[in-house]
């Protein structure tokens, strides 16, 4: 197992934005937490269940195409499956953003939710960052109103757009909460983009991406980079991935650092095929990563 990481990324805007979610919180009549598809549960919040409290919650799975489709389908029974009826769930993608709209429509009215002239359904989108959110609220209203980029924590203060339905959406900021304890929740957090580059240590979040690869999705890692049989440790993935690519010291050794942030950097792009970093705990599909 991969250890070595201490995350404690909490910036200050953070305990604003953790405030005024807890504010406007009574006020909704829907919150939609955005996950990512590739790791549902370790990209949710706890902090933003704690405070929803009963407030139905509708959960977005952003990156849907980049995960293992049969994984993503056993998460989206496992999220529905929630005791209560106060959760709905669906898949979204970036190519189909006709469809992302007809879902939320949907859901919102499973929910029993409609906007009328006298009163337009309140919807607070919140999550972790660099998960979709500002993305999310653009293919909703079918042109750009939110502020997109690939690094986290870039919308720092709440934003409310009325879509042509009538639906007010609040984008709130990234929201992380204090202290990560679980190591395993850490490492996919670092490995998907939600903690930026300068708080992460490479070459432990990619012996983590190795080592998962090697374990679950061989195939995929080997045809990415052309590799021969996987060796029996991450490390040895690594050094053949930086053998293959030139990432090499002086004198020739192998720069596992490198090869570990060229690793990271496919992964996030999604060019080592479409993976999933974690199944829900039942309902798992066979052959996929437990």
């Amino acid at each position: 197992m991969v250890r070595g990481l201490s995350l404690q990324w909490y910036p200050g805007h953070m305990t604003k934005a953790r405030r005024e979610l807890a504010e406007r919180m009574p006020s909704q009549d829907v919150v939609v937490e955005i996950l990512d598809a590739r790791m549902p549960s370790a990209s949710a919040n706890p902090v933003i269940t704690e405070l929803r409290g009963a407030t139905p919650a509708l959960k977005i799975l952003t990156r849907s195409d980049l995960a293992d489709p049969a994984v993503t389908a056993a998460w989206l029974r496992s999220l529905e499956a929630a005791p209560g009826d106060t959760v709905r769930a669906f898949a979204a993608t970036s190519t189909q953003p006709g469809e992302t709209r007809r879902r939320f429509a949907d859901a919102l009215k499973r929910f029993g939710l409609a906007s009328s002239s006298g009163r337009p359904v309140r919807a607070l989108i919140a999550g972790v960052p660099n998960i979709g959110k500002s993305t999310l609220i653009n293919t909703l209203m079918d042109r750009a109103v939110a502020k997109v980029s690939d690094k986290p924590a870039v919308t720092k203060i709440q934003k409310t757009v009325a879509l042509p339905t009538g639906t007010l959406l609040t984008d709130s900021p990234g929201l992380l909460w204090p202290h990560i304890v679980d190591e395993s929740i850490a490492f996919r957090l670092a490995l998907g983009g939600v903690i930026p580059d300068t708080a992460i240590d490479y070459l432990t979040i990619g012996r983590f991406a190795a080592e998962y690869l090697r374990q679950h999705y061989p195939a995929e890692v080997a045809a990415r980079f052309k590799l021969g049989p996987l060796g029996p440790t991450g490390d040895d993935v690594l050094a053949e991935l930086g053998r293959r690519r030139g990432c090499l010291l002086p004198g020739g050794a192998i720069d596992l650092h490198k090869a570990s942030e060229l690793l990271v950097h496919e992964f996030r792009a999604g060019r080592v095929g479409r993976v999933s970093l974690e199944t829900p705990p039942a309902d798992a599909p066979a052959q996929s990563p437990a």
